[in-house]
């Protein structure tokens, strides 16, 4: 009964407001869906790509071959993945997501990363969403970072530790700055809060953000987790910036 209610009132809720493209409100089959036009202009990452950051390679490459960058800087973090190139629909649909209030975006984003990130899930302990400072955090009135973690928690079945990182002191807006901008930006930012610090102590985590531009703010992160004594540090985001050039 209460399946046949529920198949009833989705029925209803659907002719009553028919489901839009996440990208484009275009109409679909059904909610959280994408319309052929912005399905193709996604630009989902997949292989071959670097073994370490996800840097999409544009000629096939043998397994764990990692870029220029990663060899020449090895970062803090085992493994980095995202679903998708930030620009088109998915820039769009992060845009909303970020700063229109459509928190409803968060399950659709968490399936795409999800699906990008199952090398560093499978044995993740804990996710740690980015936090935003508390200041930012009232401004927004919600943690983009932390509403795709929870959504992806559920997905994955890994748990969530929203206090494992803290903004220790606020940063202007990072988007016009560049790679070394940004990391002075957020040098010092960061930190693990004494009692949180036995629920990291060993643990394989997965810090959750929503976009990856240059990478100083995982960088931040993943370091001090590492040095907070987490055993393992992966990075997963909807999106990553990627200028042309940057594949081999």
């Amino acid at each position: 009964m209460q399946r046949q209610f529920r198949r009833g009132f989705t029925g209803l809720l659907d002719f009553l407001l028919p489901p839009a493209c996440l990208g484009c409100d275009a109409a679909v089959d059904a909610p959280g869906r994408l319309c052929p036009e912005c399905w193709p202009n996604v630009g989902f990452i997949t292989a071959p790509q670097c073994a370490c950051c996800g840097l999409p390679f544009e000629l096939p490459v043998p397994a764990g071959t990692r870029c220029g960058g990663c060899i020449a800087h090895p970062p803090p973090f085992t493994v980095a993945r995202a679903a998708a190139r930030y620009g088109g629909p998915m820039r769009e649909l992060l845009l909303r997501f970020k700063h229109a209030d459509r928190l409803d975006l968060a399950p659709s984003l968490a399936r795409l990363m999800a699906q990008a990130g199952v090398e560093a899930l499978a044995d993740a302990d804990a996710l740690v969403p980015v936090p935003l400072h508390w200041r930012r955090r009232l401004m927004r009135r919600y943690n983009q970072s932390a509403e795709l973690a929870r959504a992806i928690s559920r997905i994955a079945h890994v748990p969530v530790l929203p206090q494992a990182l803290v903004r220790a002191r606020p940063t202007p807006p990072q988007g016009r700055l560049g790679r070394l901008a940004r990391l002075r930006n957020v040098a010092g930012a960061f930190s693990v809060p004494a009692g949180a610090k036995g629920g990291i102590a060993g643990k394989h985590l997965v810090l959750i953000d929503d976009v990856l531009t240059t990478g100083a703010t995982v960088y931040a992160c993943a370091r001090v987790l590492k040095a907070a004594g987490a055993a393992r540090v992966d990075v997963l985001t909807a999106a990553r910036v990627i200028h042309d050039g940057d594949g081999t």
